[in-house]
């Protein structure tokens, strides 16, 4: 007799793994250690008299915020854009790495890249796209930000910290515009100085880095020339933000608060902005500081804050990281055949010549 042959364990890829472990690990960090310190234990009576409706339209206007970035992603891409489930299925991969690992930013870049290069998008438009989306969607939340400074600062006074996120802001904007110039205007040099770069790195040709900077240049050329493309890259990546702000300025309804949206729209602004600080994943810990802090500042109960902001976090923090979970175990698992291009959409040849 000849022994059974063994089963197959079922091992699950490693980025999987990391969000199972990490988030399950802050989740219980977050609500189930930090309410019974302070004045967040003595908050938890409130929930008894939440609006159970105004929480059903904080989820959906939450839902509306990923899918307006799920068109933000697809805009940059264009015109090798997959189908908008694809595309959703990497986002939210993406958005559970970035929350689960501190600096996540880049791992989960790196995974959208790999992925949409499997989905059939070329490596020049790839990484053009996702640096835009970053960068162009950092840019947005500044300019909401700075625009409800303007408004804020004379109704309610100057915060120090108002002005550290602001000169945050001006810095991320003289990166973001000065790299387009450079690569638009000034090719020339910009190639030269990567080619010297890429000289002392073992393994890099600077002839290929040298074509995929023109190619990358091309496409930025590209976007700014096609104006209807850009202006729906700025909508989609506006309403990601309003559609977000707006979730958590429901959710403090939904407790029995209801702040200016100017007032709002300062503390979420100065949340998301120190948030970049690539400290803790996606912010945690920053951003709950931050808005409570602030909207207790604005007047709002410091209780109905702490309810109010947990709420909103449970939504925009946690919710994706189950769901970008199985979103990336269903792209591991994907048919053959979705490796292909979306169909539909036709290569532009200007950016292969």
């Amino acid at each position: 007799m000849t022994d059974a042959a063994p089963k197959k364990r079922l091992i699950l890829p490693r980025e999987i793994r990391l969000i199972v472990s990490l988030g399950s690990l802050i989740f219980v960090f977050e609500y189930l250690v930090l309410p019974q310190l302070g004045p967040a234990r003595h908050s938890l009576p409130l929930l008894g008299s939440v609006n159970p409706w105004l929480v059903v339209v904080a989820v959906l206007l939450e839902i509306g915020a990923i899918l307006a970035y799920v068109e933000l992603t697809r805009t940059v891409l264009y015109p090798y854009a997959p189908s908008r489930y694809n595309t959703l299925r990497v986002d939210m991969a993406g958005f559970a790495i970035s929350h689960v690992v501190p600096g996540g930013t880049a791992p989960a870049g790196a995974l959208a890249y790999r992925i949409f290069n499997e989905l059939g998008v070329p490596k020049e438009t790839n990484a053009f796209g996702l640096a835009a989306q970053g960068s162009g969607s950092a840019v947005i939340l500044n300019i909401i930000f700075w625009i409800a400074l303007v408004i804020s600062i004379p109704l309610n006074g100057f915060n120090p910290l108002y002005g550290f996120a602001a000169l945050a802001g001006v810095f991320l904007l003289l990166a973001f515009f000065g790299t387009i110039l450079l690569i638009t205007r000034g090719q020339r040099r910009a190639d030269a100085w990567i080619r010297a770069i890429a000289r002392r790195v073992p393994s890099v040709k600077p002839d290929a880095v040298s074509a995929l900077l023109g190619k990358v240049a091309g496409r930025i050329t590209l976007l700014i020339t096609n104006r209807r493309t850009l202006w729906w890259a700025f909508t989609w990546a506006t309403l990601n933000w309003l559609l977000d702000a707006t979730c958590l300025w429901v959710f403090l309804w939904s407790f029995g608060s209801v702040v200016s949206p100017i007032d709002l729209l300062v503390a979420y602004g100065l949340a998301n902005v120190l948030a970049a600080i690539p400290i803790t994943p996606a912010g945690l810990g920053v951003v709950e500081t931050v808005l409570i802090t602030s909207l207790v500042g604005f007047g709002v109960p410091h209780s109905q804050a702490i309810l109010a902001v947990l709420a909103y976090r449970l939504v925009n923090f946690w919710l994706p990281i189950p769901l970008g979970g199985a979103f990336y175990a269903s792209l591991q698992w994907r048919r053959p055949g979705e490796t292909r291009p979306a169909k539909g959409i036709a290569p532009d040849p200007s950016l292969d010549a």
